[in-house]
This record gives C-alpha cells, sequence and structure tokens, in this order.
C-alpha cells in the first residue's frame, strides 16, 4: 500500500556548495543560498527574514485586496546573547511594520486594517514566530560514512 503523503508536513533540504556556503531546495525547487561568506545572509539573518516574511505575508494578503502599497518594509532585528551555559541564541526579537498606502478610500480602508492583521499574525496565523515564541524541540538524526559518500 502507497502511504500518503502528510499534507501539513513541511521540510528543505541543505548542500553544501562550499566551505560557509550552502543551499536550501524545497520541494517544488525553490531555494536560497546562506551562509558566512561574502553577501550572503546568515542563519540567524534567515530566521529573522522568516519571522518578519511570515507576518507580512499576512498583512500583504489583505491589504493588497484594498489597494497596493506605496511602501510596504519590515525590519527584523533580535539581539545575539550567550546564556550562562555557554549556548548561543537570539533575545528580544522585534518587527517594525514600515507602510504606507495611498490617500484615497481604498488607501485608507487598508491603512486601518493594518494594527489588527499584525495583532492577528502575531496572535494566530504566524506559523514561524508562533513556533519561535513556543519553543518547539528540534530534534536529529546523524548518518556518517566513511568514503564517496555515495549510496
Amino acid at each position: 500500500m502507497t502511504e500518503t503523503p502528510d499534507p501539513a508536513q513541511r521540510s528543505v533540504e541543505l548542500t553544501r556548495d562550499a566551505t560557509g556556503r550552502y543551499t536550501a531546495r524545497n520541494a517544488a525547487g525553490a531555494s536560497v543560498s546562506f551562509g558566512q561568506a561574502d553577501g550572503l545572509l546568515s542563519p540567524v539573518e534567515l530566521l529573522l527574514a522568516a519571522i518578519a516574511g511570515c507576518s507580512a505575508i499576512d498583512v500583504d494578503t489583505v491589504t493588497s485586496r484594498r489597494t497596493e502599497p506605496v511602501e510596504f518594509r519590515v525590519e527584523a532585528s533580535g539581539r545575539k546573547v550567550v546564556d550562562d551555559g555557554g549556548g548561543n541564541r537570539v533575545e528580544d526579537l522585534h518587527l517594525g511594520f514600515h507602510l504606507a498606502f495611498a490617500d484615497d478610500e481604498a488607501g485608507r480602508q487598508a491603512a486601518g486594517m493594518v494594527d489588527r492583521l499584525v495583532a492577528l499574525s502575531h496572535d494566530k496565523n504566524c506559523t514561524v514566530s508562533r513556533t519561535v515564541e513556543h519553543g518547539t524541540p528540534v530534534g536529529f538524526d546523524v548518518d556518517v560514512r566513511i568514503g564517496d559518500g555515495a549510496n
């Protein structure tokens, strides 16, 4: 019997391109390069982008039904700290929404929705920030071989 894929499952595959340079790719083939090399976002910056992007999509999807924004910018920030046990993490995560709409009826309607949409994203819809806030555990499997790496 063929097992039905779980529609709730999300995944990416990461490959090493060079020292300090990686590509994450989803099943649809979309990809993003990142790492510690010049010109790349770091993994922490990708986390900030994911949090900002998740909430931005929630706000943009609804407001753009009324009108296109004149400006749509979200700043995500956090402070990297080392805890008492020597572990790294990011604290003080914050999103700053900077939006502008035309001075017309549709623009005023869209602008009037933003506070509610940001709150709804934070409280219910943004999977990324809600996952971070709830502290979901991360599991690991390790498969190391000696040789050319081929199965």
